[in-house]
């Protein structure tokens, strides 16, 4: 284990080495500085064929396909696919929402899990790992870099990171859309308590960047059953004023706006082609883990 990670109680060696045998694949292309796994969207030396093009001077003699010169008595060059190395950002929200939890773990701890194993997988395959810390403002942003050394910052990061303030994570949003230059995987954990339409812009505005987008929407299991029984303070761990309410009289409007809420959120998710996963905080998260990198394995086969 590198880097003394075996000692963060974020993340556990076990799940980390059964993990570790399915690879990360981006799902559209990346802009890299190495070779990698992740295609590129710019042509290069490769096994894998991609298309023909017209010759044009300057051009590589030995990439000119001769055998079509014969049958066409034109000059085309062969391009195959290039493969370059991941970018990936986590983005974590660490506003005072997150430190919800009914039962042993609460939503940024659970989020910490997440993103030190996702971390760790990516540098363990040669891509480059950031990681930015948002609330009220951006709490700490480490940019992209391959090098264990780094990891272990990000692993600091992590560890100190606490729940607190109000959640500004839309204008955020739109700050690294601007900010990250070159195309990446962006994992956005949170339990995105937010105006959808709000949401909506910051997510279009990754997707005409050229990001990829992964979302963790982190939901604890009282939060999704509501099963209080007795009158009840409820405070706003942001900030907001407490309000004290009878379960029996809101329970009913309570489930129809948070549905309401979920389902608006899934068809955003379905609209800007996010990849997309609703947790609720009691699951396992290498299973979560599991299902994100089985589905992009999948994904990058059929492509």
């Amino acid at each position: 284990m590198a880097n003394g990670s075996s000692s963060r109680t974020f993340l556990d060696p076990a799940v980390l080495a059964r993990l570790s045998a399915v690879p990360l694949f981006s799902r559209r292309p990346m802009q890299g500085s190495v070779s990698g796994r992740h295609p590129s969207p710019h042509r290069g030396s490769s096994v894998e064929f991609a298309e023909y093009r017209r010759y044009v001077q300057g051009d590589d003699l030995r990439r000119v396909d001769w055998r079509a010169f014969g049958r066409t008595e034109r000059y085309y060059v062969k391009e195959f696919e290039a493969d370059t190395n991941l970018r990936c950002c986590v983005v974590l929200d660490t506003s005072g929402s997150m430190g919800f939890g009914s039962k042993e773990i609460n939503k940024i701890e659970y989020a910490k899990r997440l993103a030190g194993t996702l971390a760790y997988l990516a540098v363990q395959q040669g891509d480059a790992v950031g990681l930015s810390c948002v609330a009220g403002k951006m709490v700490s942003n480490l940019p992209p870099r391959r090098n264990p050394a780094h990891l272990s910052a990000i692993f600091d990061v992590l560890e100190q990171a606490t729940p607190e303030g109000e959640t500004q994570l839309v204008p955020i949003l739109h700050e690294l859309a601007e900010s990250i230059s070159q195309r990446a995987m962006i994992v956005i954990l949170s339990d995105f308590f937010l105006p959808t339409e709000e949401l909506s812009d910051c997510f279009e505005h990754l997707r005409f960047r050229k990001h990829d987008i992964s979302v963790f929407q982190l939901l604890d299991p009282a939060e999704l059953a509501f099963e209080f029984q007795r009158p009840t303070r409820f405070l706003d761990m942001e900030g907001g004023a407490p309000i004290f309410a009878d379960p029996a009289e809101i329970t009913e409007r309570y489930h129809q706006a948070l549905a309401t809420f979920l389902a608006d959120f899934k068809k955003m998710m379905l609209r800007s082609a996010i990849d997309y996963h609703r947790v609720s905080i009691d699951e396992s998260y290498e299973k979560v883990l599991m299902n994100l990198l089985a589905g992009r394995h999948q994904a990058r086969r059929v492509r």
